[in-house]
């Protein structure tokens, strides 16, 4: 198009008219994309043993996925593996949201690999909105120094709604990480209450981390939480919050004279660092390995893996009852109408449940 600047009106003044813009359209990119080969079960195995990142990212991602035929794969392959797990350290690592979980991650984890060597896998659990059912799965973004190490895996995980934040997924991680030669495993949890039971219950060491002059002396002071946690460490202990996190150490340290004795033999120690300046990370590790020596010696290590075992044979055994009577055809045909009578008072939930059961066992006859 001709400019009207460029009439004879205007000498001196002239307007080019311009470079021709390209396409937004790589020029060069495939118009058909080539399907990557699906591994077998023994294919991600043997790459899962030599060490493969990119295997194990993938045995994971089967391992999270619901499609039935996923899951039956994903169950040869970690059956497979089962046989050269087990040779780790499993720390888990909870706090309140905001206690700087991941930052400590990072720190912890620079310093575990400089000192003992060896690989690291840090599993980080991340909560699923319950709205639109998806994750941000950042906290990798805040494990800087971490990211950057090759010896290190870094695999962030959603909820997907299971209760505590960590579920029967992150076991199975577990195993197939230890089979791939990470000897040291991170489980961070959500914080979120009863993530710090379902973690407990498949780690080493639990290490639980608290805040100074946020109240946190209090709900500390509460059961639960601070029975099953093997060791607290009050973060942010710098510049002037050091007397503060002092004197929260001192509070934890006199609640915990007033539980029972834990099963190990070990009493808790409370110790203050810094995760963002990296002051007394030296000391918290010192604490972990002497738990671990502590009850490697006493039996009680082997004890707590053979217990936790059996009790993630009956969370397997509840959680396929739960979804085989989901996806019975009577049930799922049946449910709509009980929730109705339910809500329209027609009947208690509890008889409306009793009746569901029944058509479901009922079923089974069959």
């Amino acid at each position: 198009m001709e400019h009207p600047e460029n009439n004879e009106e205007y000498k001196g003044l002239t307007v080019n008219s311009g470079v021709e813009q390209p396409s937004i359209v790589n020029p060069y990119l495939k118009r058909m994309r080539v399907k990557r080969r699906e591994l077998s079960a023994a294919e991600m195995v043997e790459g899962i043993l030599k060490g493969n990142v990119t295997v194990l990212s993938q045995a994971v991602t089967l391992v999270e996925s619901v499609n039935p035929e996923h899951q039956k794969k994903a169950q040869e392959v970690i059956d497979k593996c089962l046989p050269y797990s087990g040779n780790s350290v499993r720390i888990g690592i909870s706090g309140v949201p905001g206690a700087g979980k991941s930052t400590s991650i990072d720190a912890f984890g620079v310093h575990v690999l400089d000192r003992f060597g060896g690989k690291l896998a840090v599993l980080a659990i991340d909560p699923s909105s319950e709205r639109s059912k998806g994750s941000i799965l950042g906290d990798k973004t805040r494990m800087e120094k971490l990211a950057l190490r090759k010896e290190s895996f870094i695999r962030p995980s959603p909820t997907a709604g299971s209760l505590g934040g960590v579920a029967r997924k992150t076991r199975e991680t577990i195993i197939l990480c230890e089979a791939a030669g990470y000897d040291k495993i991170f489980v961070e949890t959500v914080g979120v209450g009863q993530s710090e039971t379902a973690c407990h219950s498949m780690v080493d060491f639990f290490l639980l981390i608290q805040l100074a002059g946020t109240g946190d002396e209090l709900q500390g002071i509460k059961r639960g939480i601070m029975e099953i946690s093997d060791g607290i460490i009050i973060n942010k202990c710098d510049g002037t919050n050091v007397d503060k996190c002092q004197m929260a150490a001192t509070n934890f340290r006199n609640a915990l004279h007033f539980f029972p004795a834990p099963d190990s033999g070990w009493l808790p120690k409370v110790l203050c660092y810094s995760g963002f300046y990296g002051l007394g990370i030296k000391e918290v590790w010192d604490m972990v390995y002497e738990y671990i020596d502590f009850v490697k010696a006493n039996g009680y290590f082997d004890y707590r893996r053979k217990e936790q075992s059996k009790y993630w044979m009956y969370e397997s055994i509840n959680e396929h009852l739960r979804n085989s009577f989901y996806n019975n055809a009577l049930v799922g045909q049946s449910i709509a109408d009980a929730e109705r009578a339910v809500l329209c008072g027609e009947k208690t939930s509890f008889a409306a449940a009793a009746d569901l059961l029944d058509l479901y066992f009922g079923s089974l006859k069959k």
